[in-house]
């Protein structure tokens, strides 16, 4: 007489986060991806739009002589956000090197940002708060000016 046994796999580890394995609900990694593209893609668009002015820049300022007896410092036009603007339109180059400098910066803020997203849709509530307690530590040495 032969028995027949089946293989039945161990039942998954319950990690106590609810909802993890529904059909159609975002899975850690899941979110990991798309962390990963956020990342990658901030950083690779900033590439670009640094390459992008600095080609622009060289272009239109090449073959200025500098004068190193007067300082210049960084032109009034991209100090805030409204003058950036104004010269990506008009393609400065220093403005759309800002653009990808600024784009650089905010890529893992908004990294942060999305992990909280993440975290607040898989029910884990621990570390949403705890996310945006460093999101808000982060905006808030941004726009304040300043650190630690």
């Amino acid at each position: 007489m032969e028995s027949e046994e089946t293989y039945n796999p161990p039942a998954p580890l319950e990690s106590g986060r609810q909802e993890k394995n529904k059909p159609g609900s975002l899975k850690d990694k899941d979110i990991q991806v798309i962390i990963g593209w956020i990342l990658r893609g901030g950083v690779t668009v900033s590439i670009l739009l640094v390459f992008i002015g600095g080609i622009l820049f060289t272009y239109r300022h090449g073959q200025s002589i500098p004068d190193y007896k007067t300082f210049k410092g960084v032109p009034d036009f991209i100090g805030n956000f409204s003058g950036i603007f104004d010269g990506i339109i008009t393609f400065k180059g220093q403005a759309i090197i800002q653009l990808g400098i600024i784009l650089l910066i905010a890529t893992p803020v908004i990294r942060v940002a999305f992990s909280a997203v993440g975290f607040l849709m898989e029910k884990d509530y621990l570390y949403t708060a705890i996310t945006l307690i460093v999101l808000l530590i982060i905006l808030a040495s941004m726009f304040s000016g300043r650190a630690g």
